[in-house]
């Protein structure tokens, strides 16, 4: 399954600077001034994993596939966006297909980039987007009770699902996300989740997006957003765009070394990823043959045959079993012959979980 990912925040945030310095595209236009975003930007980008690099070296494939992440550049959120204010709601909607947001906040004073309200507070600028998420969320739930309400009239057994529904819009009213219901397995939720796509239920990366000087000690804003974070159970992390963007046009080595320098130990790209795949409890396994090496996204937990599923549905359908090797062994013995003179290959059936890292062959018939 491919990450997607939307990049929210108010204007002027950093935003577009954040995602050409994720992305490397260098395609969405920086300006000084809010709504410089229109249509969202997207960008796909491929999700490098040395052990994959290392797989390809080690089987000698010509043809590496990563998986991949979609970025998308949202535009910037204003107070009353859920009521359409700044084209509000064009842009919520496009929030919704995301499976995790990155939220923006600036964490830098800087008298030559306004700001929408004229000061930088992240207190303020993260309660105003979780407003307007939350706000979003409650119409189109007060939207599907109106049905539910004259559905029930001739479909009793819909009774449950819109009290409930009565319950979920008091727990929104009360200022609180649809991800902190007390009862997530609740199959009501699961039921309107996947329908309404909650914009409060979706994990949340908060990207405190700071001045040079802001990398290597935190200051008193980024403090208050860390601490925001926190409270809300968001994962947090510190870059700094501007920075991030150099990163575009260095070799591997130089990367390196300019990291150390800022003293940074990873990329904002790796370390948005990592926080995503955590969040959204995704693991990679790898298949090989003689063209090519290639990484799979799928969530922890999910057993052999879905997994095989997801290259092809005839693996799934006509599943035998599935020759597993885990990469740390493979890399060790240093190819399919060695793994196999060793017994170090295993033959695992249709209630084998795969683990993160699984070097896999599946054998089917159909």
């Amino acid at each position: 399954m491919g990450l997607k990912i939307g990049i929210v925040g108010l204007p002027n945030v950093g935003k577009s600077t954040v995602f050409n310095a994720l992305t490397g595209a260098q395609n969405a236009e920086v300006a000084n001034y809010p709504f410089c975003t229109i249509q969202p930007n997207r960008a796909i980008v491929p999700l490098r994993d040395p052990r994959l690099e290392r797989l390809q070296e080690l089987v000698s494939a010509p043809n590496i596939i990563y998986a991949t992440i979609e970025f998308i550049d949202i535009a910037g959120l204003a107070k009353g966006a859920s009521k359409g204010e700044g084209l509000g709601n064009q842009f919520l909607g496009q929030i919704r297909d995301v499976d995790a947001i990155v939220h923006v906040v600036r964490c830098f004073d800087d008298p030559n980039i306004v700001h929408v309200s004229g000061e930088v507070n992240p207190l303020e600028d993260i309660e105003a987007i979780n407003l307007e998420l939350a706000l979003a969320d409650l119409e189109q739930l007060e939207r599907k009770i109106e049905r539910l309400t004259s559905d029930v009239k001739g479909d009793k057994n819909l009774i449950p699902l819109l009290e409930f529904a009565r319950t979920l819009k008091s727990h929104l009213e009360a200022g609180r996300p649809v991800s902190s219901y007390p009862d997530e397995d609740d199959e009501h939720l699961e039921a309107l989740e996947h329908e309404l796509r909650f914009l409060t239920a979706k994990p949340v990366i908060l990207v405190a997006n700071v001045d040079e000087t802001g990398l290597a000690e935190e200051g008193p804003l980024t403090g208050a957003a860390k601490e925001i974070a926190a409270r809300q159970g968001s994962d947090f992390l510190v870059l700094c765009a501007k920075l991030e963007e150099e990163l575009g046009d260095m070799t591997a080595g130089e990367r390196t070394e300019f990291l150390q320098l800022a003293g940074v130990e990873e990329s904002g790209l790796n370390q948005v990823v990592s926080k995503g795949f955590a969040a959204l409890n995704l693991i990679s396994f790898f298949t090989k043959n003689e063209n090519e090496v290639r990484a799979w996204n799928i969530p922890l937990g999910m057993l052999a045959p879905k997994a095989a599923g997801k290259i092809h549905t005839d693996f799934e359908r006509g599943f035998i079993r599935a020759e597993v090797v885990s990469f740390e062994t493979f890399e060790k013995y240093g190819g399919d012959a060695a793994v196999k003179a060793a017994g170090q290959m295993r033959s695992e059936g249709k209630e084998y979980i795969v683990q993160d890292g699984d070097v896999i062959l599946f054998r089917f018939n159909v």
